[in-house]
């Protein structure tokens, strides 16, 4: 791959795409600074080089143009903190404000451009609008992740304007690595645990994988349509009738291919969507009536933690309850405290997906699995086997 760390940025300006896409309170403050912390080692390396950097980034989703709350502004004072320098800021990503703050760089400068997604041509991939964002900079460096999957204009279309001076950022590079360690070079037995509320949103991971995992381990809403599908009752659960379709051919594949599909055998369940509703413990395919199951039961943790501490590649995406009630975080927390464990006693475990990645930062074990994706989306497409825009175009 082509990395910042085989170029030299002494006397260049670097034109970086990051995915500064970072949560911010009714004041204006970031609530949660990882996807920053995160592309502060490519930036780095870029000053300590000698080179200027002119950083792009969205940041939410703005309808038309300019709005405040989705200003890039509010971030300068965090970036300046991490990057110990001054950070100069533009009011327009393009234009001639942009383009004379960018020419008066000196190394070890560093601008920060305003939102990309003010301008609607960023999202449709508009050629001429990446045309004035190449303008800017001598060297293109893609950081951004979270945005890999999107062809716009910073992400991907800008890249054909540096044919020679294309290159990964050190996130963007340890992402694509560490996928292809679970996608192209797995060692086995290779585990993927999928949870999260439905079907519909796994069902082109669950196709991907078939044919390269040892266990499929199935939790969250999404095994209720499993169940189902195998003539189980589910009571009020969550299901997808329209996919017990889909779910059988995913069993019969898995029979096919020799894959241990392992589907909960008991549940927590709640007489209503709430964290203080009666509960109980239940056969996962007998909820009674008027029951929902809300969380793997303590039968299926024992179960799923066998396979998992036996397994030498873990792929875990999605949670296995609604953990973000505490009266059925426990199978969320168990699987996550188990994947660590294996992961201490020498498997690679890859995190990713929103929510499984919020349970790890939750009960803090980052620290202890391989690696933990920062792209949600693009981490799922990758997981599709869907090439990412953002990946080919450096590649290109």
């Amino acid at each position: 791959m082509k990395t910042v760390e085989n170029f030299d940025f002494k006397d260049k300006k670097a034109l970086v795409r990051v995915d500064f896409n970072v949560p911010l309170n009714d004041l204006f403050q970031i609530t949660d600074t990882m996807r920053i912390d995160a592309a502060v080692p490519t930036l780095r390396k870029i000053l300590d080089d000698g080179g200027a950097i002119i950083v792009m980034s969205h940041l939410g989703r703005p309808k038309e143009g300019p709005e405040e709350k989705f200003s890039l502004k509010h971030l300068t004072g965090y970036l300046s903190q991490v990057l110990h320098t001054r950070v100069q800021f533009a009011d327009d990503c393009v234009g001639e404000q942009a383009a004379e703050k960018a020419a008066s760089l000196r190394p070890g400068d560093v601008l920060l451009l305003e939102n990309l997604r003010f301008h609607k041509e960023e999202t449709k991939g508009d050629t001429a609008f990446a045309g004035k964002l190449a303008r800017l900079g001598d060297v293109y460096v893609n950081d951004a992740f979270g945005s890999a999957h999107r062809a716009h204009a910073s992400t991907a279309v800008i890249a054909s304007f540096f044919p020679e001076k294309k290159m990964f950022g050190y996130l963007m590079a340890n992402e694509v690595e560490n996928i292809n360690k679970v996608l192209v070079s797995s060692r086995h037995p290779f585990t993927a645990i999928l949870g999260g509320a439905k079907v519909s949103g796994k069902i082109e991971i669950i196709h991907h994988l078939m044919d390269k995992v040892d266990n499929l381990i199935i939790g969250g809403g999404m095994m209720f349509t499993f169940i189902k599908a195998q003539g189980g009752l589910i009571g009020n659960s969550l299901v997808e009738d329209e996919l017990l379709d889909v779910a059988k051919a995913a069993l019969y594949r898995a029979k096919e291919l020799g894959v241990n599909l392992m589907i909960p055998v008991d549940a927590v369940a709640a007489s209503e969507f709430n964290n203080d509703a009666p509960r109980k413990i239940v056969q996962a395919d007998r909820i009674p009536e008027g029951w929902m199951g809300l969380d793997i039961g303590p039968e299926t943790r024992k179960i799923f933690a066998e396979i998992i501490q036996d397994s030498s590649t873990i792929l875990w995406n999605g949670p296995m309850g609604v953990f973000e009630m505490s009266n059925f975080e426990a199978g969320t927390r168990f699987i996550a405290e188990t994947v660590a464990s294996a992961t201490q006693k020498g498997a690679f475990s890859l995190i990713g997906g929103g929510d499984s990645v919020a349970a790890i930062n939750k009960y803090h074990l980052a620290g202890k699995v391989s690696y933990v994706s920062t792209g949600g989306g693009a981490m799922l497409e990758a997981m599709e086997g869907k090439m990412l825009p953002g990946v080919a175009a450096i590649g290109a």
